[in-house]
């Protein structure tokens, strides 16, 4: 998607984060020894179909740090949400922090060829605090 194209934020356009959860069972990186698992949902509920073309993510750990993560789709693909429709997916996020806050932004086109943009709303992850689970990770 162009960055100078001028995007519309439709009211029907809307995300949901339907639920986050710590997996330390993840096999992870020493140092990204934390793993989140989200299940997302994007709502179509305009009058016209919507293709997701990109995302935009943006993660502010515990000690302030922002990673800044783009990319193309979703989860390898451009889904076209239909209305009245949701795309249901889930992912994950590696932190070396043991909580962090996300946010960001799907980018897509409608039916009509004007880009869009609907917001991820913010979540935080955050490590359980049972001593079991912070001496397994730590």
């Amino acid at each position: 998607m162009k960055d100078r194209a001028k995007f519309i934020e439709p009211a029907g356009l809307r995300v949901t984060v339907d639920k986050v959860m710590f997996y330390p069972e993840a096999e992870t990186p020493p140092d990204r020894p934390y793993c989140f698992v989200y299940y997302i949902s994007i709502h179509n509920e305009t009058d016209i179909p919507v293709t997701i073309k990109g995302r935009k993510w943006v993660v502010t750990n515990e000690r302030g740090e922002i990673t800044a993560v783009e990319g193309e789709g979703v989860v390898g693909q451009t889904p076209t949400i239909d209305p009245g429709n949701s795309f249901d997916y889930n992912s994950f996020h590696l932190l070396d922090t043991t909580s962090a806050i996300a946010e960001g932004s799907y980018l897509g086109v409608d039916a009509a060829g004007c880009h869009v943009i609907t917001r991820i709303p913010k979540f935080e992850m955050r490590v359980p605090s049972t001593g079991s689970l912070l001496r397994k990770r730590g």
